[in-house]
């Protein structure tokens, strides 16, 4: 258990216009306070602040020029967050990596972000090695260490961008710099980076929601990966703004999720909808509800396990929706709705629209859309792709492709997602690429991936597969390609070999 009964949140808000002010600030507020807890590492929020300083001044070391980019293919682990909020400091951005990805898919990320640079942990860098010369504009790699093997050629240790300056860069952000890319499964190609700029981020939101859901004797704490959004930005952010420690794991552990919590003193985490259907499922134990958790705040909790779950656990769970390309709307139920909403918009005009864009009545379901509003945080931009990003805001509303339907007192409830993807693991499939690699095995002439229902409340991946004439298709050795060229995520649980797939006159396989 972390002592934090003298932590301070004694913040300037109007001192604070970045991410880079709050870190600062903290980092002379908060002194030696703990911050991020990772096994038997305690980092401070002053040395938090100082490492981020040092890797903006390492990678200008090396060369990087502010606009530059960075890779990050790393597991959980404090230099994660280093890495990905001292960037900005120098000027640069960083492009978070998900560890799954291999081949085709690794290499279009590299290429799409314009990335220079690259750093990656030392157990997955013979993912970057397969590539070869795809690597895109990539001129360094800084290799994560976890053993005393040799460096390969061409690569560099991680630990020189640390051993750099701890002094705050000498750098003036720029408001319109990109801070970050986060990519996000699309359904017609390949995934799209969402541009986070430096004037993006709502630190004045940030540290009022923080102030709302965080007490000052907390600790958060995370097991999900950082390649996401909620892990790298609310945990983080949400446990900078309010000065509290958050305990972090490498990966989750549903076995040993709750002695992870014991042992950090943990009171707060964030689900996302499969992984309290996990929990549940772990078998049930006498010590259950003996855990210093208060409150969780979910997202897509399934209605049928929520009031369950609360009991079993002795905790009180919240509800929020939000999406890292949904022009910055924020959807809560904070007890004040019914039990399986996601609550109310918090501001900010919406809509729930059919697919001519005309608003439905209350009750029918529609996809949520949102009206652009001044604030840079209501801007959508996907990187390196303007037809997505035009397709994305329509007519000055931004579309969430997600559909709900609200009740008497607008209580949203989520319903599915608009579009042709599937989402599992807490991961969002693109069903175009998956078709696209099982497409190019021999023996399949053509396929159409959907998602099924699954017990854990996402979706299980389902083929159909038309085989090509004459071919004697060997299914074993078909799951094997899938294993081999794509994430394990996105592999298929069901496949059903028809003699055709039924198209619209567009050709659009109808999956329904």
């Amino acid at each position: 258990m972390i002592d934090v009964s003298t932590i301070k949140t004694n913040l300037d808000p109007s001192k604070i216009n970045t991410y880079s002010d709050l870190i600062e600030q903290q980092g002379k507020v908060q002194g030696d306070k703990p911050y991020i807890l990772f096994g038997d590492r305690k980092i401070s929020f002053a040395d938090f602040e100082r490492n981020t300083c040092r890797i903006a001044n390492g990678l200008a070391d090396q060369g990087a020029k502010p606009g530059d980019g960075l890779a990050i293919l790393m597991y959980n682990c404090p230099e994660y967050y280093d890495l990905f909020y001292g960037l900005p400091r120098g000027g640069f951005y960083s492009v978070p990596v998900n560890t799954a990805l291999k081949g085709e898919g690794l290499s279009f990320i590299f290429k799409n972000s314009d990335v220079k640079f690259l750093v990656v942990d030392e157990e997955l860098f013979p993912k970057i090695k397969e590539l070869g010369t795809e690597l895109g504009d990539i001129k360094k790699i800084f290799i994560h260490r976890s053993s005393d093997a040799a460096l390969s050629d061409g690569t560099l240790d991680f630990d020189v961008l640390l051993q750099a300056s701890p002094e705050k860069p000498n750098h003036e952000p720029d408001p319109e710099a990109i801070a970050y890319l986060m990519y996000t499964s699309g359904t017609t190609g390949f995934p799209k980076g969402v541009v986070n700029r430096n004037k993006s981020g709502n630190t004045e939101g940030l540290i009022l929601l923080s102030s709302m859901l965080v007490q000052p004797d907390e600790v958060l704490f995370t097991a999900l990966p950082l390649f996401h959004a909620n892990a790298l930005l609310l945990t983080a952010s949400f446990s900078m703004a309010a000065g509290v420690p958050f305990g972090l794991e490498k990966k989750f552990s549903a076995s040993g999720f709750w002695d992870a919590i014991r042992r950090y003193g943990a009171t707060q985490f964030n689900g996302i909808g499969a992984l309290m259907p996990i929990l549940m499922k772990q078998p049930e134990k006498t010590n259950d509800a003996d855990n210093p958790v208060r409150m969780i705040l979910s997202a897509a909790c399934p209605a049928n396990i929520w009031e369950a779950f609360e009991k079993r656990f002795d905790l009180k769970i919240f509800e929020a929706y939000g999406a890292v390309d949904g022009g910055g709307v924020m959807i809560m139920n904070l007890g004040n709705a019914p039990i399986g909403s996601v609550g109310q918009v918090l501001r900010g005009e919406w809509k729930l629209v059919d697919e001519n864009d005309q608003e439905v009545p209350q009750g029918e379901i529609g996809e949520l859309i949102n009206k652009v509003e001044d604030q840079a945080a209501s801007k959508v931009e996907y990187y390196n792709n303007p037809e997505a990003s035009e397709k994305k805001v329509k007519n000055g509303w931004v579309r969430s492709g997600d559909l709900f339907y609200a009740d008497e007192s607008n209580n949203l409830y989520f319903i599915d997602r608009a579009s042709d993807s599937m989402r599992r693991r807490g991961e969002n499939i693109s069903s175009f690429e998956v078709e696209s690699i099982i497409e190019k095995y021999p023996d399949v002439e053509t396929c159409a991936a959907f998602g099924v229902p699954s017990e854990l409340a996402e979706d299980d991946v389902m083929v159909w597969l038309k085989p090509t004439a004459g071919a004697n298709l060997d299914l074993k050795k078909l799951i094997n390609h899938c294993v081999e060229n794509m994430a394990f995520f996105m592999v298929p649980r069901f496949i059903d070999i028809v003699d055709d797939i039924p198209r619209t006159g567009t050709l659009r396989a109808q999956k329904t």
